[in-house]
């Protein structure tokens, strides 16, 4: 519940935005008239700022860091952000490519609740494609169905007459597909098999090089082999102490740290342990240069720019099990920087970095975990969501005459039975502010907003706010939006830590562009968004923004 302002929701959207657009100039022309040959754009899961900030000086030196080398020779903003309010990995991915916020480009979450149906539903699931040779669930992610809007692929793809090629590989389905935008082609780990595989949205078969790869078995390298320490033991001298974190009966939490299965075989089993570290992002990147030689992407015959999306899923899992704080995420994040480093070396002898213009990002942040954070003396907790929800429901049930009121969530979004309020007599309002103030009321809640709120703008402006706003879609999202403090988050357990918030641990993440060409290498300390990714690569390979985009050109970086 929060104070009411006159203004209606679009115009203080539209104020928002301006403010952020205050900062640029018109766009700038490149110095240099060629375009890129290819543009590659990197997303490391999960990977928070602070973390590049704080492990920069031990990254690869004379070209064996990727990070470094971004950093040395591109232009880093150190105070960047996923400027919505929801940080989860689809939303951020979303985010990269299209310059839009979810309010625009409908993606509300990893998973969210059918505002018809009231069922769970997933970012990329769509029944009517399958994955390519690969078992397939109803739930699993094959198509960008859910994606309302187009992205700078679609657009270079648009304006060159589709002769440009779109490839993106991830380890996650979402990191691929919600990068390939409409009209590229999207690869994702198949955590059973261990391959790379489209789905039927995209093509019928493989082509020949997919083939080709598959019957290596690359995946097959790592089993009984072990994640070691990158760096001298005196280099994690500063990490978290590892008792603090009690991981779960039958893994563990320490270096070295062994992939195998329990049945003893290659098996879906150790497919699925090779996410918890570097070995899925080095399987990624070896799948993305198969991609650069079998689709020939910067060496394109019609002379127009190739794009290559690339999401390193592995720190979001790391980072999930053992914190950002931990000597896990810390040697996981210098394997990255050395993995990158090699895929800048190959794709300069392949075709040759004054060729290439490079982006990296992140599509979310991370906490520390909260038995760390209570070590530095900070307040953090996890909120059991289920537990919270249910007694939601029996207080509106109490207040409201025994009806049942509250008739689905996924956290931070929750949704009332309206019809059931309809039929009971009652004003949809009424029973908004009451949930509102209830929850405001619990442990852990600092803020509630309500459908009524959002639809005519009455919720505050705070930056918070604006973040929620941004995140909240009036076609598939919650009847309620709530935030809980900062440092505590939903969740069960007694390990690990988790992300969504609108604060900086969560939404300030790493943006570098790389592009002697084109780019100004320095830091740069401007406020900078992700959705301004979009517009400036538009910019620079004279293509159209796509649909939905709002973020600015970052014209300082550009020669």
């Amino acid at each position: 519940m929060t104070k009411k302002l006159s203004l209606p929701a679009l115009v203080i959207a539209t104020s928002c935005l301006a403010l952020h657009a205050a900062h640029a100039a018109a766009p700038a022309a490149t110095a240099a008239s060629a375009l890129p040959k290819l543009v590659v754009v990197l997303v490391v899961d999960g990977l928070p700022n602070e973390q590049v900030q704080r492990y920069r000086d031990q990254f690869g030196q004379g070209g064996k860091g990727g990070l470094r080398r971004m950093l040395d020779q591109g232009a880093s903003f150190s105070n960047a952000h996923q400027a919505h309010g929801i940080t989860v990995t689809a939303i951020g991915h979303s985010a990269v490519l299209t310059g839009a916020y979810p309010y625009v480009h409908g993606v509300i979450g990893n998973n969210w609740i059918d505002p018809i149906t009231k069922k769970s539903v997933y970012c990329t699931e769509d029944t009517n494609y399958s994955y390519i040779g690969e078992d397939t669930k109803p739930s699993d992610g094959t198509a960008p169905t859910r994606l309302k809007v187009d992205t700078l692929g679609d657009q270079l793809r648009y304006a060159t007459g589709s002769r440009s090629k779109v490839v993106t590989v991830s380890g996650k389905d979402r990191g691929a597909i919600l990068l390939a935008g409409k009209t590229g082609t999207a690869y994702m780990y198949m955590d059973k098999s261990g391959n790379f595989a489209s789905s039927t949205f995209y093509m019928k078969a493989h082509p020949a090089w997919v083939q080709q790869y598959q019957a290596g078995k690359p995946q097959d390298r790592y089993y009984g082999k072990s994640w070691t320490p990158l760096l001298p033991e005196a280099a994690y001298a500063g990490d978290a102490s590892e008792d603090l974190n009690q991981v779960k009966a039958g893994t563990h939490n320490r270096l070295p740290y062994a992939y195998y299965s329990e049945s003893g075989e290659i098996d879906a089993g150790y497919y699925n342990s090779l996410k918890t570290g570097p070995f899925l992002d080095q399987l990624t990147l070896d799948f993305a240069r198969a991609a650069v030689e079998g689709e020939n992407l910067g060496r394109n015959p019609a002379g127009v720019p190739d794009l290559l999306g690339v999401s390193l899923s592995a720190h979001d899992y790391v980072n999930h099990a053992f914190g950002p704080e931990s000597k896990m995420s810390h040697d996981h994040l210098q394997r990255v920087d050395r993995m990158l480093g090699d895929f800048f070396n190959y794709l300069d002898q392949r075709v040759g970095m004054d060729n290439v213009l490079v982006v990296l990002t992140a599509d979310h942040g991370f906490p520390n975990t909260p038995e760390f954070s209570r070590t530095q003396h900070i307040d953090a907790q996890r909120i059991d969501g289920d537990k919270l929800m249910n007694a939601l429901d029996q207080h509106l049930s109490e207040k409201f005459g025994g009806a049942k009121l509250l008739s689905a969530w996924s956290l931070p979004n929750i949704h009332l039975d309206y019809a059931q309020i309809d039929k009971s007599g009652l004003k949809r309002e009424d029973v908004e502010n009451a949930a509102a103030r209830y929850l405001l009321a619990q442990n852990g809640i600092v803020e509630a907003y309500t459908r009524t709120q959002l639809e005519s703008g009455a919720a505050n402006t705070t930056r918070i706010a604006t973040l929620m706003r941004r995140a909240w879609n009036r076609e598939a999202s919650g009847d309620l939006m709530v935030v809980a403090k900062p440092y505590w988050y939903f969740g069960t357990g007694s390990s690990g830590t988790s992300h969504g918030s609108p604060y900086a641990y969560d939404t300030n993440v790493p943006l570098m562009i790389m592009g002697k060409r084109w780019i100004k290498p320095g830091a740069y300390g401007q406020y900078a968004e992700v959705v301004d990714i979009a517009p400036t690569l538009a910019n620079l390979l004279h293509v159209r923004p796509p649909a939905g985009a709002e973020g600015r050109v970052l014209t300082e970086t550009l020669r």
